[in-house]
């Protein structure tokens, strides 16, 4: 279980595309890699996030619980076969595509657990919370069904509090410490999406 990539964004203009009245939307979903196995360079996380990465909106990302997004390595093939679906032009993911700070390897919703602590580096994190995407995702994937694809595969990833700030490179072992174990992120998401809205 391995740290594959680090990935930090700044705040950009997203179009949405949708039709001649186009909205210009600023977002930071755009996340580049600064750290990956290829070139390990050493990335400092705080108390609220990767240090020089950056969200638009803070009702809805960023803050102590939604501090790092991580998503698992092993996703990659499936959104990238959604997309060649979409549109033949669209090319591959690379890093950091899915909106995500830390790209995992050896992970995926149904075992990772809320409350569970990460030890990567010298950096202690906390899970928080399943990703719920937005229509950003949309825009930044190139195609309208994109959340509601994340929805219905389960493939959302998982948010971080910061424990313990310090420093963490790509290559860094993931050494995990459960926690209760009470509710998987899977089962977190399913249970927000059956449940109903107000």
């Amino acid at each position: 279980m391995q740290l594959i990539a680090i990935s930090a964004g700044k705040i950009k203009n997203l179009i949405s595309g949708d039709n001649a009245s186009n909205r210009v939307i600023p977002s930071a979903i755009e996340k580049l890699p600064i750290s990956t196995l290829g070139s390990p360079t050493s990335v400092r996380v705080r108390y609220l996030g990767i240090e020089s990465d950056e969200q638009a909106d803070l009702r809805v990302h960023g803050g102590e619980d939604k501090a790092v997004y991580a998503y698992p390595l092993e996703h990659y093939p499936f959104w990238n076969d959604q997309r060649s679906n979409a549109s033949s032009g669209l090319l591959p993911l690379s890093f950091g595509a899915m909106g995500e700070n830390l790209t995992t390897q050896g992970f995926s919703e149904e075992d990772v657990y809320v409350g569970d602590r990460w030890n990567i580096g010298e950096v202690l994190l906390e899970v928080a919370k399943f990703r719920e995407p937005c229509f950003k995702f949309n825009i930044k994937m190139g195609w309208s069904g994109a959340a509601k694809s994340m929805i219905a595969s389960g493939h959302s990833g998982w948010y971080f509090r910061v424990i313990k700030p310090g420093i963490m490179v790509a290559g860094d072992l993931i050494t995990v410490i459960p926690g209760a174990r009470a509710l998987s992120i899977k089962e977190q998401a399913q249970k927000y999406y059956s449940e109903p809205k107000k």
